[in-house]
């Protein structure tokens, strides 16, 4: 059998409807993660569905019992040769709320429904679609080599991605040995657009950070008392101009990142970042100064007003009000000095005239990614482009967060994500969806990247050529 052998399987099962059936199978588990009365729920789809999948995978599998409790692991592996590379990869099979009646045409988030190019169902593109897409593409490789894969492979499956990962830093730590590999390779997030196949090499970070101006008690009448007392929410507009100016540039350098290299400007050159017709307008002249729309989403930091709130908007009173608040959100790439960010935030309002401004940070996440010499990326892109006859995106990042830093920094991976959705396929909103010629091209994809990895006698290391 040949390379072009398991990507006719690949595409085989997705035209006979067997990956279809599968997906919607395991969509009808409502594993809604947020909802404290999903637990059996969560460990049904790793015991009842994911575990008798990879058995047909000749895989053997275990759960790992959270330490907090909350939400489950499943680890699962199949080692041929301790001389053959080893590849990690991950998955969540958790989702977010199903939002049951407020989807388009009436249709049901727990069953899949085709509806031109579409499949829709909650958790198609977030993150049961993706995974089961990688282990289909498995299964095509498996029989293409007449029962074998040409590597070892390692599956972790997570049921607490949608509430922020909480354990899933602890437990890989704890199983280190269980999770040695040369590569992860796993699938989440969209694509740069629907046609064009991407590979990203880690993602960004995040910090909340909160800004509360407390005055007074109550609001008092803006007839009496307009001119003589202070306006919480004008100081607090006020404040966020001299973090981030109208036009959305950053205003600090203690909010900026590290200039941008020629290596990262040479990587997002041929990234265009277009939406569709379904998706929102880039905005014109937003963002920083001298910076390619791909550069301002995947090569810097940008701060955003995530919300605001002073008085009643619904019902305002004609009164000062005593209090204001906003809850801000920094986006980081690699390299970005976040230690010590809240008091350089702090110690600018207060030079700036704001001292009244009180200054936390809350809900932060790292920002990673892998090594831009590693050997992977070129295996990687060659491989796609092999597959598809296309170049792929190789993106430095994705522009939204993912659990990347503990495969990158705790396991110490070389990270590579192949995402198998599109930006304007409504995850975490309702009408959640799939586009069918995507998925059947990213099971080829999938399936080329698995027979190349079976093809390599080693792993590959640093300085080597492919």
């Amino acid at each position: 059998m040949t390379r072009a052998d398991a990507i006719a399987r690949a595409r085989d099962d997705f035209k006979s409807g067997g990956f279809l059936a599968e997906l919607d199978r395991r969509v009808a588990f409502k594993t809604e993660s947020q909802n404290p009365s999903r637990g059996p729920e969560l460990r049904a789809y790793l015991e009842q569905e994911m575990q008798p999948a990879f058995a047909a995978l000749d895989f053997t599998s275990r759960i790992v019992e959270s330490p907090s409790g909350k939400a489950p692991f499943l680890f699962a592996e199949h080692i041929e040769s301790t001389s053959l590379p080893t590849v990690l990869v991950y998955g969540h099979g958790d989702v977010v709320d199903g939002m049951e009646g407020e989807w388009r045409d009436g249709r049901d988030p727990w069953r899949t429904t085709v509806v031109g190019t579409r499949l829709y169902g909650r958790g198609t593109a977030d993150n049961k679609g993706q995974h089961s897409i990688n282990m289909a593409a498995l299964r095509a490789v498996r029989e293409a080599r007449g029962g074998k894969l040409g590597f070892n492979a390692k599956f972790i499956v997570e049921m607490g991605e949608e509430i922020g990962s909480p354990d899933l830093g602890k437990v890989c730590d704890l199983n280190r040995d269980a999770l040695k590999a040369d590569l992860f390779m796993a699938s989440d997030g969209p694509r740069l657009s629907a046609d064009r196949p991407t590979l990203f090499l880690g993602c960004r970070g995040g910090i909340r950070i909160h800004l509360d101006v407390n005055l007074r008690d109550g609001g008092h009448h803006s007839g009496n008392w307009g001119g003589v007392l202070a306006n919480p929410a004008t100081i607090l507009v006020n404040a966020i101009s001299t973090l981030v100016d109208g036009h959305g540039r950053l205003q600090l350098d203690a909010l900026k990142p590290p200039r941008l290299t020629n290596q990262i400007r040479s990587y997002l050159a041929d990234v265009q970042v277009v939406p569709t017709e379904d998706e929102p307008a880039l905005a014109e002249n937003w963002g920083e100064d001298g910076l390619s729309a791909a550069e301002r989403l995947y090569a810097w930091n940008t701060l955003e007003v995530l919300a605001m709130s002073s008085g009643n908007i619904e019902k305002p009173a004609n009164a000062i009000p005593g209090h204001a608040n906003a809850v801000l959100q920094l986006r980081f790439v690699v390299g970005t000095r976040v230690d010590g960010l809240i008091d350089a935030v702090r110690g600018h309002l207060v030079a700036k005239g704001f001292p009244m401004v009180e200054v936390r940070a809350a809900q932060s996440f790292a920002a990673s990614r892998t090594d831009f010499d590693s050997p992977w990326i070129k295996w990687a892109a060659d491989s796609v482009q092999n597959t598809t006859g296309k170049v792929p995106a190789v993106l430095p990042n994705f522009g939204g967060s993912l659990p990347n830093d503990v495969f990158s920094e705790i396991l110490g991976l070389p990270t590579i994500w192949v995402p198998h959705s599109y930006p304007g396929c409504s995850q975490h909103a309702p009408n959640e969806h799939i586009l069918l010629p995507l998925t059947e091209e990213a099971l080829t994809v999938m399936a080329g990247l698995f027979w190349d990895l079976g093809e390599l006698p080693k792993p590959l290391t640093r300085g080597q050529l492919t």
